[in-house]
C-alpha cells in the first residue's frame, strides 16, 4: 500500500537556493525564456535576484526593493525596461536565437 503525503507536509521548493554559479543561472534562464511566458520570466528573474542578494540588485538596477520584490514576483508582467535594468544588475544578457533554425 502507498502512503499518502499531505502537500502541507512537503517543503516549499525555492529555485535560489539552487541558482549558485554563473551556469547554474544561465542555463536557468535559457529554460524559462524558452516557455516564451512574461510571468514566468519575471518569477525566473526574482529568483535570480534572490540568490544573488535582492538589495543589492536593487541599488545596481536602481529600483527600489520594494518594487523590485513587486515586479518579480510570481504572476507579475514587468515592464521591459525594468526587465533589462534587472538583467544589467545581474550581469545577464538576453540574447535572440532563431525558433526554426535552417
Amino acid at each position: 500500500m502507498t502512503k499518502k503525503i499531505k502537500i502541507s507536509d512537503l517543503q516549499e521548493f525555492d529555485a535560489a537556493e539552487y541558482l549558485t554559479s554563473e551556469e547554474d543561472i544561465a542555463i536557468y534562464l535559457t529554460v524559462v525564456l524558452e516557455e516564451n511566458d512574461p510571468a514566468l520570466l519575471a518569477a525566473a528573474l526574482g529568483d535570480i535576484a534572490r540568490a544573488r542578494g535582492m538589495t543589492q540588485i536593487a541599488k545596481d538596477s536602481g529600483i527600489t526593493r520594494e518594487a523590485l520584490y513587486k515586479a518579480l514576483r510570481p504572476g507579475a508582467s514587468p515592464r521591459f525596461d525594468t526587465v533589462t535594468k534587472v538583467c544589467a544588475a545581474l550581469g545577464l544578457r538576453l540574447v535572440a536565437m532563431p525558433m526554426h533554425p535552417a
